[in-house]
């Protein structure tokens, strides 16, 4: 009797803990899991995780190994003795890596040896900052060591120019590899300087050859970028290429050379590639794209001829991302997969059938203690008549019977992906847990439908995409669920512009607002972002060109600040101190403007916080005042 009571109490127990929710501080000490590669026999996949402890404000770091086929992770102290170096040449006698070098005066002290406690800068040209730190002068140089001859000194391949590489700002370790035979270093740069530099997306392909140090421009012709070389088994190059000048959101292309020609395999496909990997065999390229609010692995076979055009074949299909890939083991790839549920974890993909297992189960324990809300995607009927792929998620334990207030997310970029992802900033999962159903609308604009629905929303800010997201949420309105008397809107970036455009033109559909890091005045966001290539292909140029229409149509029709004699709404305005992409005046002008127009309204000012929130206890201030805020206004 005492057993069968002890059972009833152990699942008692298990029933009301699957039935407790995620909360910011448990989804902030979550795992984060990151494949680092695969042994060379294919057997093994080495991986990291780190884990975020709140009170500590400190984050522990571990490296695993564990078989392909699956099994128990083992703890390793570094990688050195499972993955390949890449960045010694194949001969084992050179090292490349990178180091910053001052290069440019730009402190008062670099001018006047007299002030050496001066605190000022002198510029004289643009890209006097970028992305969330001022110039300083140093540009990031690739060496080459010789390992054998301690003496002599390591060559700068850039020979103090002032270029960067690792490109400024994520660049990182895959801009510069060796060829196959060690002879040359192929690297990126934007060979650019000053105001050129801020108003060009033209990067290229350098080969360096290390006994003449000679150096060869391998894609001039080319005006985009061109980002990623790899080779392959056989020795063959491929990269990733965008055409055109200025687009940072161009199709993004799979280049190869064959035959010495450069053949565009993914040209007459109508997609987008976020990322490849060569083949074992090098006979073809699997490649991860968006497509329908998704994220898939690819596969593009290499054409028999040059001039035969291929097509990739799509490898994996379901409800997830496919957001990286770590490396292959015969007919098995090894992926990073994660949806708005889960956490990035790895997966072994079969490569004839698509099927996944997953490999590593880091944060199976809080997951199984948690009740998941469910996610559907829905098409809706935009004003021109397309289906647009709307994705709802739905409260934990959802009710159809009760009503719940509801949150229109608009997307940044604003042509990045509305796919399955996990952010630990605006995640869907933590909204619904918070009793929130979430509406997310790949509206005009997104990847993963086509390249014409990807580049409409450029020029046209206010336009067609703005009619998709209230056709959105006008159609989940008609739910029973819906509590139409309590819809919000939120978002970052242009996401957080469309939350200021949107609340002077939502007539009265919403009764509160979150914009953080959004453009409020597009004149002013002209004035003081710096990457200007940006704002002059998607607004169409400056705003002193009175008869550029584009530009014209952006600064008046499109321009937030235009129509705060209309905003009636609460609204809170999130800023960083340190976002150059989208900077400090523009959430500034936006608090002003609501607080002088007497409405409710506050500021979350972050000031060592970029156009992100990347430090651990400032996200939880981030979360805490988001439910705060929704709670006290829906």
């Amino acid at each position: 009797m005492k057993y069968h009571l002890f059972i009833l109490f152990l699942a008692i127990v298990s029933i009301v803990k699957a039935q407790e929710v995620m909360t910011p501080e448990k989804m902030l000490e979550l795992k984060k899991v990151s494949g680092r590669g695969l042994t060379e026999d294919g057997q093994y996949v080495i991986y990291a995780t780190s884990q975020y402890n709140i009170a500590a404000n400190e984050t522990t770091r571990h490296l695993y190994k564990i078989p392909v086929s699956g099994g128990v992770p083992e703890v390793i102290k570094s990688t050195d003795s499972y993955l390949k170096n890449e960045k010694l040449s194949p001969c084992g006698k050179y090292l490349l890596y990178d180091e910053a070098v001052k290069i440019d005066k730009v402190y008062g002290q670099d001018f006047y040896d007299d002030v050496p406690e001066a605190n000022v800068h002198i510029y004289n040209d643009l890209n006097y900052r970028h992305w969330d730190t001022w110039e300083d002068g140093k540009f990031n140089h690739v060496f080459i060591k010789d390992l054998k001859n301690n003496t002599s000194k390591p060559i700068d391949i850039l020979q103090d120019k002032p270029y960067d590489c690792p490109t400024q700002p994520f660049g990182g370790g895959e801009d510069y590899i060796w060829n196959p035979d060690g002879s040359e270093v192929l690297y990126i740069i934007k060979k650019l300087t000053g105001t050129d530099y801020t108003k060009s997306t033209n990067t290229d392909i350098y080969a360096y050859e290390r006994a003449t140090g000679d150096t060869k421009n391998l894609t001039e012709y080319n005006k985009g970028y061109d980002t990623n070389p790899a080779y392959s088994s056989q020795g063959q190059l491929a990269w990733l290429q965008m055409k055109r000048d200025g687009y940072e959101a161009d199709k993004n292309d799979i280049i190869v050379v064959i035959n010495d020609k450069h053949v565009n395999l993914t040209a007459h496909w109508d997609g987008t590639v976020n990322s490849f990997l060569w083949a074992k065999d090098g006979q073809s390229i699997y490649f991860i794209a968006p497509i329908g609010g998704t994220v898939q692995l690819f596969n593009i076979a290499l054409p028999q001829y040059w001039d035969k055009a291929t097509m990739p074949v799509q490898i994996t299909d379901g409800q997830y991302d496919v957001h990286g890939i770590v490396g292959q083991s015969g007919n098995e790839m090894v992926v990073s997969r994660r949806d708005m549920n889960h956490a990035p974890e790895l997966y072994v993909v079969n490569l004839k059938s698509g099927n996944m297992r997953q490999l590593t189960h880091e944060n199976d324990e809080v997951y199984n203690s948690v009740a998941l809300g469910k996610i559907d995607k829905r098409m809706v009927k935009t004003t021109d008549g397309k289906d647009m792929v709307t994705w709802v998620i739905y409260p934990p334990n959802f009710d159809p019977d009760k009503k719940y207030p509801t949150l229109l997310y608009c997307q940044g970029g604003p042509q990045g992906e509305l796919s399955q992802f996990y952010s630990y900033r605006w995640n869907f999962q933590q909204m619904a847990a918070h009793g929130y159903i979430v509406v997310a609308p790949n509206r005009r604009g997104m990847p993963g439908f086509g390249v014409e629905w990807n580049e409409q929303i450029s020029k046209d800010y206010g336009g067609q995409n703005m009619k998709d997201y209230l056709s959105a949420i006008d159609a989940l309105a008609k739910e029973p669920y819906v509590d139409n008397d309590r819809l919000g809107c939120i978002g970052a970036s242009y996401g957080g512009y469309s939350v200021f455009y949107l609340a002077g033109h939502h007539e009265g559909r919403f009764k509160t607002f979150i914009s953080h890091d959004g453009i409020f005045n597009e004149q002013s966001m002209y004035g003081t972002t710096e990457e200007l290539f940006f704002v002059d292909w998607d607004l169409g140029g400056p705003y002193w060109e009175k008869d550029n229409v584009a530009a014209q149509k952006a600064f008046n029709e499109f321009n937030p600040i235009n129509f705060v004699d209309k905003w009636d709404t609460p609204i809170m305005i999130i800023q960083g101190g340190k976002d150059y992409r989208v900077p400090i005046g523009q959430g500034l002008e936006a608090f002003q403007a609501a607080k002088l127009r007497g409405l409710k309204a506050r500021l979350l000012y972050f000031p060592e916080e970029n156009h992100w929130v990347l430090d651990g206890q400032n996200s939880l201030v981030w979360h805490r005042e988001f439910y705060k805020w929704l709670e006290e206004t829906l």
